[in-house]
């Protein structure tokens, strides 16, 4: 087995030599270190089927049956993120961090690839821990015992305006119902996570919003709270140094830690069908 860390300190791993049915003990022991450390890891080359993928998963810990995406007809466990060439709308076209609209977040997904497009489709990460670490003191000063506000309702909910109404992944006019469960949305009570998370499990700090989920900080006027995610979000945006671009191709896994990155879908293969079966494993509540 090979780890070969990504040019940047911090933003992800690609793991080589091993096959993800048949770890060793000490062979899983090494990657789990490796996903503690840097929130992301790759593979290459696995063939899998939905069972090894439950099992791999498994692992990690206990599944999340996730309450929006459509799911695999025969895996209730995996979540179909899917397009097809007449679709528009993409799953996950933007900077975000899944399930932080939870109360205890999920802990991480592991997502295969099962059909691609000709070109295009890449994924692209950003290290949550590099981004909290290269802010400069005084904004560490300021965002230190923040909380903030986050929900899923404006993109899963029932509203006019939401990505469940307004895209062909809902029940727009257009709407394939790739996404769902709009009602069950609409009754979430939105959490409240801190602004920087001691990660649970590595013990080292990272910003902890994203431009999907996080609504607004608490205690803070509208104007000021929403100048300062806006701030804290261009960082993440313009942190090119700390991004990774991830090229599938048949056989890629992808591994993210939802705590420590931030992750989007890329929309640009019109016309293509692009498949992945995505399973998400439970989380803890963030301090």
């Amino acid at each position: 087995m090979a780890i070969t860390i990504t040019p940047v300190q911090g933003v992800g791993a690609e793991i080589t030599g091993v096959d993800i049915k048949a770890l060793t003990e000490e062979e899983f022991a090494a990657i789990r270190q490796t996903f503690c450390d840097h929130g992301l890891i790759f593979f290459r080359d696995q063939e899998t089927t939905e069972d090894d993928h439950i099992a791999f998963a498994k692992r990690w810990g206990d599944i999340n049956v996730n309450r929006f995406f459509a799911t695999h007809p025969d895996y209730p466990e995996i979540a179909m993120v899917a397009k097809e060439p007449d679709q528009t709308d993409n799953i996950g076209g933007g900077w975000h961090t899944d399930h932080s609209y939870d109360h205890e977040p999920a802990l991480g997904s592991v997502l295969v690839a099962r059909e691609l497009p000709e070109s295009g489709g890449d994924t692209m990460f950003a290290s949550m821990y590099t981004a909290y670490e290269t802010l400069d003191d005084e904004v560490k000063a300021r965002i230190d015992g923040l909380y903030a506000v986050h929900s899923g309702k404006h993109i899963f909910g029932e509203g006019p305006d939401t990505y469940y109404k307004q895209t062909d992944a809902g029940s727009g006019e257009t709407g394939t119902g790739r996404i769902g469960n709009a009602a069950v949305a609409e009754l979430l009570e939105d959490p409240v996570h801190p602004i920087v998370i001691t990660h649970p499990i590595s013990g080292k700090k990272a910003l902890y919003v994203n431009p999907a989920f996080t609504r607004e900080v608490k205690g803070l006027e509208k104007q000021e709270s929403d100048q300062l995610l806006s701030d804290l979000f261009t960082h993440v945006f313009r942190g090119n140094d700390f991004h990774t671009r991830f090229e599938w191709q048949p056989g890629s896994i992808a591994m993210w830690d939802n705590r420590s990155t931030w992750h989007w879908a890329l929309n640009d293969y019109q016309g293509q069908r692009r498949i992945m079966h995505r399973i998400t494993i439970e989380g803890c509540a963030l301090s």
